[in-house]
């Protein structure tokens, strides 16, 4: 059984279902605990670094722009860039180095050391300056413009509770002390003028531009011992230092309102101070602050978690010992109201060992400026440097790549996505987010959602397309990826496409998408003969559908395969089906497919097949949609294609009328007589077997008359029809006087049938005949007006007759006259071609026929009455070259011979004779029809005289 589709995709095998109990666990602990995402990341330091710290171990560090300086328990200060790698070594110290500073140019290098000393040491020069204190000294701060002023001025302090100013003088270096009395100095920072320091009562700023102490800030209450747990200082900005102590945070506002003086120099308004410094934030944390530093408008805080005891933390004075039970220092990122905004714990090494004063935190110099939306510029983040006495670990901000492989580790697939396209990060990323998300779909088995990701997440990638289809096609679930596959930028490999639709056509619950992407898919991207090899088997199967054979009626199209879509598209009673006929030339294959044409469509079928009846017969026509019984009406259809074909032809389908009679009689029964009356095929006898069970009675008389059986269909029409003209029509036609005899027998019990009968018989029988065979005493309607009627018509008669009568007489006197004078005319018969005699109207080509004929039975008379000879010299037509005279009284003279008689006798009545010219027209080429002789007959008889006569009747005549 084929899976079944859901909106998901489809169900099928999944390559992952291995790792179900395992993914599903840890899906659920994800679920209940959402673990916010980290604003840092960390990385040890490497190059020298690890090195280092074998033989040795790290007690502080400074961060520079350029540079970092690490202390050690040994004594020695180590130059290193970034990466770690050892630039330049001091052996500075003989114990282990306290404090490190930097100027603000990174030129210089000051450290401290519990042996006492301070030491100066610049990083690009030979020049080094040590100064011994004979008392540890625990910080150092070096002026920010150390190297750019010649007072090469720093202030220092340690456990002998003074912190020095050290100047240089013209006579040599001189310490001022700024401050003692309030135990061991712990912390120094120094920013433009400002120097920050903290001892056991505080902390303390003093203004060295103005030779002033400015503030003075408690000792948080309760915080453990200095020694225990130094105090940390670290200015934000020119007038912002964050305290971080114990478990206690302060960030203090300095407003000292500096003005430029000359030469650089900056002249301080006197200001007390209470007006010049603000709390601006303050708060307690649950650990001990082991270092502090800006992180733009948020904190960084290295933490450390004292250990519990007895379900307490321990905030006493007695410190975590050597034991091993130490937790993992914290970095944590907090606001100015100690809101966490990311807890990361630090795999430290050997941080179970440690104590919180073994830990500092440092970061590299920065304006903060670039931070915007928690973001900063590229190459401006700031760095964080935790150092533990084994190790050195790397902190800076998460940049829009770590945020993106943050979302994708914890499954936010969506969100990277949505980083992604906003143009965070390397365009390069796409492909990796969208590979991920993808294969996070498949294994959340959301195939749908994944296919429709696909074209935004694989673009213009065809190997990448064509890796997903595969994949797809691996895991059964091709069908849903098949409408988002591009057919053109990218262009895929052919065989891509093709296992897109073989796919599609194994399952049948998208047969109906295989149809759409056929008709859709430009054909030139795959070949169709793999896929109609993968489809024609299904045909004979329980999987078949129509829309799997119209999809594969159009491959077959495609393929070039027109005969077999044909049938498919017959099969599937596709309208459309007579256009693709006409447009492909498959007349030939209609023969086999009469009843499906017929019932997609009877109106083109039935034009097509009678105009190919040399393929398909009207015999194969009538047997394929008589067996077609069951799926249509067939007797209909047959009715519709043989009255068509009747009309075309009506001896095609002579063998069919009997049938057709009936059809008629059935569907369109006035079409029926004119039917019979036009075929000579069809039996009398079934006819009207036919007509009589169905009542058509004016077909019931045809037939019988054609039958013969005048008088019972003369009896259906009186009887049953009722209608005696009819009646009397049909007797006029059948020309029987026994008829009209059984016409009025059937009518005189009748008395209206009488009536019309003696209306309409004038002409045909005499009224009285009909009069004296009705029976006495019958009334008939409206006799008086009918006979009246019949008495004016039969004098109209009548007088029609006589009068027709009288117009033949005279037709025939003057016909009689016209032949008479036509006979006394004479036919010259000369012996020159003359063209103008031999030419005829098209008017009198018949008259001029039949009087050649006429003609040539003169002359025939002429030889054996004149012996073709001349009737005045009597010699023979043949030995003279003269025209003749002939004339229908069949006397036929020379024309000298006529000419010289016809002068003779003119003299002897002393009247000019009128001899025709030889060229002159004679009557008989005058005469087209008669009709000029009869226009005036007057002029006809005067004219006689003067036209030739034959010398012999006309003397006979005159004697």
């Amino acid at each position: 059984m084929s899976p079944k589709p859901s909106e998901n995709g489809m169900e099928g095998d999944d390559e992952r279902e291995e790792e179900s109990e395992e993914d599903n666990s840890e899906a659920e602990v994800d679920e209940e605990e959402e673990e916010d995402e980290p604003r840092l990341k960390y990385q040890r330091m490497g190059g020298s670094v690890p090195t280092l710290l074998q033989t040795d171990a790290a007690s502080c560090i400074a961060v520079a722009e350029r540079m970092i300086a690490l202390g050690t328990h040994s004594g020695s200060v180590h130059i290193l860039d970034f990466l770690g790698n050892q630039v330049k070594e001091f052996i500075a110290h003989t114990a282990a180095v306290n404090d490190l500073s930097f100027d603000i140019e990174g030129e210089y290098i000051g450290s401290c050391s519990d042996d006492g000393s301070v030491v100066i040491s610049s990083l690009f020069t030979e020049e080094r300056m040590k100064f011994e204190y004979h008392r540890p000294m625990k910080a150092i701060a070096l002026d920010p413009d150390y190297a750019r002023q010649s007072s090469r001025r720093f202030v220092t302090g340690g456990l002998a509770g003074h912190l020095y100013f050290n100047t240089k003088k013209w006579i040599g270096y001189r310490d001022q002390v700024l401050h003692s009395g309030e135990g061991p100095i712990h912390s120094v920072k120094w920013r433009t003028s400002l120097i920050a320091w903290a001892n056991d009562a505080g902390v303390k700023v003093y203004d060295a531009a103005n030779d002033q102490r400015i503030t003075f800030i408690e000792r948080p209450r309760g915080s453990p011992r200095p020694e225990l747990l130094l105090p940390h200082l670290v200015w934000q900005d020119d007038s912002m230092l964050v305290i971080g102590w114990g478990t206690s945070v302060k960030i203090v506002s300095i407003r000292t309102h500096p003005n430029k003086g000359a030469n650089g120099t900056f002249k301080q308004i006197q200001m007390s101070g209470l007006n010049q410094v603000d709390i601006v934030a303050s708060f307690q944390t649950s650990y001990f602050i082991s270092g502090i530093a800006p992180f733009g408008d948020s904190l960084v805080v290295l933490a450390y978690i004292p250990v519990e005891e007895d379900g307490e933390k321990e905030f006493s004075s007695t410190m975590p010992s050597r034991q091993g039970n130490a937790q993992r220092p914290e970095v944590r990122v907090v606001t100015w109201n100690n809101d966490e905004l990311a807890t990361d714990a630090l795999p430290i090494h050997g941080f179970e060992h440690y104590k919180a004063k073994d830990y500092s935190l440092a970061h590299a110099p920065f304006s903060g400026s670039s931070y915007a939306g928690g973001q900063w510029a590229a190459g401006d983040e700031p760095l964080y440097y935790v150092v533990s006495p084994k190790d050195v670990v790397i902190a800076k901000p998460r940049d829009t790549e770590d945020h993106i492989a943050w979302l994708l580790q914890h499954k936010y697939h969506e969100k990277a996505l949505a980083a992604v396209e906003a143009g965070q990060g390397r365009s390069e990323l796409l492909d990796e987010v969208g590979s991920r998300y993808l294969d996070h779909l498949i294994v959340e088995r959301k195939y749908a959602e994944a296919a429709s990701l696909c074209p935004q997440l694989l673009r213009g990638s065809a190997s990448a397309w064509e890796r997903w289809v595969f994949h797809f096609a691996h895991l059964r679930q091709l069908p849903v990826l098949v409408p988002y596959i591009p057919t053109e930028n990218p262009r895929l490999r052919d065989t891509a496409y093709e296992v897109a639709l073989v796919a599609l056509a194994t399952n049948t619950s998208f047969h109906k998408d295989l149809l759409s992407i056929v008709k859709t898919w430009p054909p030139v991207v795959y070949s169709a003969l793999p896929v109609i090899s993968a489809i024609e088997p299904q045909l004979t199967t329980s999987s078949s559908t129509d829309a799997l054979k119209e999809a594969l009626a159009e491959l077959y199209v495609i393929d070039g395969q027109y005969e077999k879509a044909f049938n498919l598209h017959a099969d599937l009673m596709k309208p459309d089906i007579f256009d693709f006929i006409d447009k492909h030339n498959l007349h030939d294959g209609i023969q086999e497919k009469v009843a499906q044409l017929m019932i997609i469509d009877c109106k083109r079928a039935i034009p097509l097949f009678i105009l190919h009846r040399d393929v398909v017969s009207p015999s194969d026509v009538v047997s394929q949609l008589m067996a077609a019984k069951k799926k249509c009406d067939y007797r209909y259809f047959l009715h519709l294609y043989l009255h068509s074909l009747f009309e075309s032809n009506p001896h095609a389908g002579r063998d069919f009328h009997d049938m057709q009679v009936e059809l008629y009689a059935d569907f369109d029964a006035k079409m029926l007589l004119p039917f019979l009356r036009s075929s000579q095929h069809y039996t009398l006898e079934k006819a009207h077997e036919i007509c009589v069970r169905r009542d058509l009675l004016r077909e019931q008389v045809f037939i019988l008359g054609r039958m013969g059986n005048s008088k019972q269909a003369l009896s259906v029409i009186i009887n049953k029809l009722g209608d005696i003209e009819e009646a009397i029509e049909f007797v006029s036609m059948q020309h029987d006087d026994d008829l009209w005899e059984e016409l009025i027998r059937q009518c005189l019990n009748k008395p209206e049938m009488v009536g019309i009968l003696l209306e309409h018989t004038v002409g045909n029988l005499d009224p009285l005949y009909i009069v004296n065979m009705v029976p006495n005493g019958l009334e008939i309607p409206r006799l008086r007006d009918r006979l009246v009627k019949i008495i004016t018509d039969y004098r109209t008669e009548t007088s029609l007759r006589h009068g027709c009568n009288d117009i033949l007489k005279a037709d025939c006197v003057n016909l009689l006259i016209k032949y008479h004078k036509e006979a006394r005319r004479a036919i010259y018969l000369s012996n020159e071609e003359d063209g103008s005699r031999t030419k005829r109207d098209e008017n009198g080509v018949s008259q001029i026929s039949e009087r050649s004929t006429s003609i040539k039975n003169m002359e025939v008379k002429s030889k054996s009455r004149g012996g073709t000879r001349c009737c005045m010299c009597f010699d023979p037509f043949s030995i003279h070259d003269v025209s003749i005279y002939v004339f229908f009284c069949c006397h036929a003279y020379h024309e000298t011979c006529l000419r010289d008689s016809i002068d003779s006798i003119s003299s002897k009545k002393k009247k000019p004779a009128v001899v025709p010219h030889p060229k002159e027209d004679l009557s008989y080429y005058n005469y087209d029809n008669g009709d000029n002789d009869d226009d005036d007959d007057d002029d006809i008889h005067d004219e006689d005289d003067a036209r030739v006569r034959c010398i012999l009747c006309t003397t006979a005549a005159a004697g």
